[in-house]
Formats: structure tokens, C-alpha cells, sequence
């Protein structure tokens, strides 16, 4: 492998020749030998838009020499457009500032802006990584609003449109099933009647309830810490710098963000991005719940419940040939018990904040980018390949119905409690209807039983 010379604040280091970074980083990637795990590339272009924003910045408030900002800035772009992921190689286990991967970005964007001015990589001239792509920031401010960036962009962009598409899917399959009747379920238990259209409406809205927790959370999240540099005082920024770099980077994305008023908060705690991975970790449990549901619904063919017809994925068993499992309900648990545990990691990495800085956050922000991409994935794929095919098997949904013992809960109101009670004991014991019991008690005939049991009428309160 051909090899250059970098020079840093420590000496000499050999970097590959093909690599747009610098000493550090290939300093940082040496010494992090841990895992397998990279920073995704969102966040690498989150990082570019970062970048790109602050280039602006410096530009208004005269910090940047005018000989290098479109050469900083042109690079800064093609960094967030995605064409320099490949040099962007550090594990999420690194310093928990981040630091490194900021490093490793302004000597990606540095050699970038010196090629496209005419110079090799590794020249650190006329443009240097540190005076002038990292002008006026901090790892300590820079890695936190890379983390608002990244999460705002990946919530919007991919999440909130997943979850979309399933509440739609799902609010399609409650309209069309809204004259569908069932045995509802308590406790694993029969209990009085609802609609098919009831339960799928129930699914639809924790969905739309997903979606409004994802959109409260986004205010916290537009605050940005850029400014406040090393602890949050801004010193070496420019005065103004904060407010100019929200400016530029809410043109740059036209989304609302703002300089965070107290850049110690920012810092020091990650409240915001706790909060948006309590909401992805509630959208985990809410997505179990459903994914659940539609599986146990649909167990069977012959000897589960067998209400609705899951639609054939074309897998079967490895040994019974023909077999049919639910698997993308089961995919979407395994999602959802892993955004569980990442909700874990969070938790612990946002407790990480001492005195003026979170030293965690590498792991904070992985975390939270893996639930949101394994989320959407799901909730896409689910909906797409399950929820949109899934057919009621209505003659055992009749059937439950007409042999339902709890039926004989709406002759309440007619004969009390105590009564009623007497008739579905008895219906349990001999194996037979509630109306059956009912007229053998002597309590109604059957024609009355017909008509104040009648489960079409058992679907809402009484008028």
C-alpha cells in the first residue's frame, strides 16, 4: 500500500496514499481497534452539512480568508452529498467527545478544498484543518449539533414517512372491516363483541399517536450547541457565530433550527436526544404490541385462532413442508426489542454528562440512529408485506360469535348480574349456548334472548 507523510502536533504519521485523511485520524483509527461498528453514513453527512453551515458562517463574519471559502465550502458539500463516506472510517467506539471523527472530518474537507486549489493531500495549505475548516468550533459543540442534525434529519426523512404509510395501511384495513364483528379478548380470555374494524382502528392510532410523539420531540431537538466551543462560553468563535451558523444551516436544510440559548446545557447534557430515544423506545413497544397481535390473530390455519389470513411470503419450514409462519411480525419484534435495548444504552450514555461535557456521545447517537433506521425498515416492510395483505377468515370470526358465552353480558341491564352470572356458569358447565341456558333457567325465551343479545347491537353504549 502506497503511503504519504502527515505531519500533526506529534510528529510524523504514514497515511495511505488514496485517503483524504489526515495524521490524526489515522492516529485515532490505530488506536481504536475496537468492534466493527462505524458511524453511519448519515451521520457522516450530517457532518458535512455541519461543515458546510459553519464555512458559511465564518464567510459572513469575515473569518475565512476569500481565497478559500468556495474551495472549503464545495468540499463541505460533497461530504454531506454522500461522496466521501469512504473516508470516514472510525469505530463508534472512540472518544466519547467525538472528537476524533471531527478530526477526522476537517482533514477530509482540508485535503479535499487543497486538491480542488491545485495541491496534494497532506499539505495542510493554503488551507488547514484546524484554522480554518474547524474555524470558530469545538469537537465539544460540533459533535452534539451533528447528533440534532443527523437525528432532526433521519426522524423527518425516514421515520415519520414509515410510520405514515402504516397508519394509513392500517387505517384502510379498520374502514374496511368496520362491519366485521368479533369476540373481543380480555386476559387471553373471550370477552363481548367489537368490530374486526375496532382492533384495526386500535393499531391505526397508537401509529398516528407514534407520529405526534415524533413531532413533539422535534422543538428540543432543533437547539443547537454549535457556539459554544470548548465549555460553552464560545471562546474563539466570533461573536454572532451561533446565530449565523443556525441561520445558514436552517437554509441549508429548511428546517427551523436555532442556537441553543444556554450552550452548557447543550454540552453537558443530551436531555433532547434522551427524549427522542423514550419516544422511539415507546414506538418499539407500541409496534410489538401490533405485530403481536396481527400473529397471534392470524395463528392457525386449523388449530389457532385463525381469525385473519396472513398473506404467504413465500418461506416455509425447513422440515414441514407447506408451513406458513408470520414472519415478518416476528422480524418486527426482533426490531423492536433491539430499539428496546438501544433505548437502554441511551439511557446509561446520557447519564454520561459531567460537569460541562457528555463523554458518551458516539454510542448516544448510534443508538439512536439504529433504532430510527431499523424502525422505519420495519414498519415499512411490515406494512407493505403483511398488513396490506391480510384478509379476515369471516366464517371463524361468525363462528366465534355465535358461540360465545359472553354474549350474555348485554342481559345485564334486563335481569342483574347475579342472574346472568347463573347463565353463563351454566352454559360452561354443560358445553352449551347462553341463550340455550338462559331459556332452561327460565329466564327469557329464546326469542327475547334473540333480540337483547343480538351482537350487532353490543358494539357501543347503550342509546
Amino acid at each position: 500500500m502506497q503511503t504519504r507523510q502527515e505531519r500533526d502536533a506529534f510528529g510524523t504519521v504514514e497515511v495511505p496514499a488514496d485517503r483524504y485523511w489526515g495524521a490524526q485520524t489515522q492516529r485515532a483509527l490505530t488506536l481504536f481497534r475496537i468492534g466493527t461498528e462505524k458511524l453511519p453514513p448519515a451521520l457522516v453527512r450530517a457532518i458535512g452539512l455541519q461543515k458546510l453551515a459553519a464555512a458559511r458562517a465564518n464567510a459572513r463574519l469575515g473569518e475565512l480568508p476569500a481565497e478559500l471559502v468556495d474551495a472549503i465550502q464545495q468540499a463541505a458539500r460533497e461530504v454531506s452529498e454522500g461522496r466521501f463516506d469512504d473516508h470516514f472510517p472510525l469505530p463508534v467506539w472512540q472518544i466519547g467527545s467525538g472528537t476524533a471523527t471531527n478530526m477526522n472530518a476537517n482533514e477530509v474537507i482540508a485535503n479535499r478544498a487543497n486538491e480542488l486549489l491545485g495541491q496534494p493531500l497532506g499539505t495542510k495549505k493554503p488551507v488547514h484543518p484546524n484554522d480554518h475548516v474547524n474555524r470558530g468550533q469545538s469537537s465539544n459543540d460540533t459533535f452534539p449539533t451533528v447528533m440534532h442534525i443527523v437525528t432532526v434529519l433521519e426522524l423527518k426523512q425516514r421515520l415519520i414517512p414509515a410510520l405514515q404509510k402504516l397508519q394509513a395501511q392500517l387505517a384502510a384495513k379498520a374502514e374496511a372491516w368496520s362491519g366485521i364483528v368479533k369476540i373481543a379478548r380480555t386476559h387471553l380470555q373471550d370477552a363481548t363483541p367489537m368490530t374486526l374494524g375496532q382492533g384495526f382502528g386500535a393499531m391505526a392510532r397508537q401509529v398516528e399517536l407514534a407520529i405526534m410523539r415524533v413531532e413533539d420531540a422535534l422543538p428540543r431537538l432543533y437547539l443547537l450547541a454549535q457556539g459554544g466551543t470548548a465549555v460553552g462560553t464560545g471562546l474563539n468563535a466570533k461573536t454572532g457565530f451561533d446565530t449565523a451558523f443556525a441561520a445558514e444551516l436552517s437554509a441549508l436544510t429548511d428546517l427551523p433550527f436555532v442556537a441553543n440559548p444556554n450552550k452548557f446545557e447543550g454540552m453537558g447534557a443530551h436531555d433532547a436526544l434522551m427524549e427522542a430515544s423514550g419516544v422511539l423506545n415507546t414506538i418499539a413497544v407500541s409496534l410489538a404490541k401490533i405485530a403481536n397481535d396481527v400473529r397471534f390473530l392470524g395463528s392457525g390455519p386449523r388449530a389457532g385462532l385463525a381469525e385473519l389470513v396472513l398473506p404467504h411470503d413465500g418461506l416455509t419450514s425447513s422440515i414441514m413442508p407447506g408451513k406458513r409462519n408470520p414472519t415478518l411480525a416476528e422480524a418486527m419484534l426482533q426490531v423492536c426489542y433491539q430499539a428496546m435495548g438501544n433505548h437502554v444504552a441511551v439511557t446509561h450514555a446520557a447519564a454520561a454528562g459531567h460537569f460541562e461535557l457528555n463523554v458518551a456521545k458516539p454510542v448516544i447517537v448510534h443508538n439512536i440512529l439504529q433504532s430510527i433506521r431499523l424502525l422505519a425498515d420495519a414498519a415499512t416492510v411490515f406494512g407493505e408485506d403483511m398488513i396490506a395483505g391480510i384478509e379476515p377468515n369471516k366464517a371463524t370470526l361468525q363462528r366465534n360469535v355465535e358461540h360465545s358465552i359472553m354474549l350474555a353480558t348485554a342481559l345485564n341491564p334486563h335481569l342483574g348480574y347475579d342472574r346472568v352470572a347463573q347463565i353463563v356458569n351454566k352454559a360452561f358447565a354443560d358445553g352449551t349456548s347462553p341463550k340455550q341456558a338462559a331459556v332452561e333457567l327460565g329466564f327469557l325465551t329464546a326469542e327475547d334472548y334473540d333480540r337483547l343479545a343480538d351482537p350487532a347491537t353490543m358494539l357501543g353504549p347503550r342509546p
